[in-house]
């Protein structure tokens, strides 16, 4: 049977896992595990993680998974672009506009959850008031704090896309293209 990555499996002869290759370990015994118990066959038990213990083809190890890439000639004139970009007025703007919502928002939440839990623990006989049937103070403070989380989130989503989005993506843009040029590379 052949594998995910392209190896035959063979079935009670040979080595099963490439680990079991290098190692020299004997294959166990087709439907047992290591100590002789029945185990499942996991389809991706040789599909392994690209450089861990592949083989090239050669019969050699594959090469390791490269780094990630060094500073090339340049990348200083690209740090600027980006510093340039944060010391712009539009930037401050963006991060005003961002304060001005979330700061508020955080704090009249934060009070009212404050409040809900104050309350539930000093007023217990005020959270335990009915208010009709079986539903009292408590059980509505409560549902109260769900619909505000759902009223902020929609709220902040909103705010996000009517005063800030156009603006941080035009910063993003103009940004990249910046340092496209620099890197040399258009598309």
């Amino acid at each position: 049977m052949k594998s995910s990555n392209g190896h035959f499996r063979s079935r009670g002869e040979g080595p099963e896992s490439s680990v079991e290759k290098r190692e020299g370990r004997a294959p166990a015994p087709e439907g047992a595990g290591t100590d002789g118990q029945a185990s499942y066959e996991d389809p991706w038990q040789d599909a392994l993680t690209p450089g861990w213990g592949e083989l090239d083809g050669t019969g050699a190890p594959a090469p390791d998974v490269p780094h990630m890439r060094t500073e090339q000639e340049g990348t200083g004139r690209v740090a600027d672009v980006y510093l340039e970009v944060q010391r712009s007025e539009a930037f401050r703007e963006v991060r005003r506009r961002y304060r001005r919502f979330v700061v508020p928002g955080f704090a009249v939440f934060f009070t009212w959850y404050v409040g809900y839990v104050v309350a539930a623990q000093t007023a217990p006989g005020l959270m335990a008031r009915p208010v009709a049937g079986s539903v009292n103070v408590a059980m509505l403070a409560g549902l109260g704090q769900f619909l505000t989380t759902f009223l902020l989130t929609w709220a902040y989503a909103r705010h996000a896309r009517l005063r800030r989005d156009r603006a941080a993506l035009d910063l993003r843009w103009d940004t990249q293209e910046l340092t496209r040029g620099l890197r040399g590379g258009e598309r």
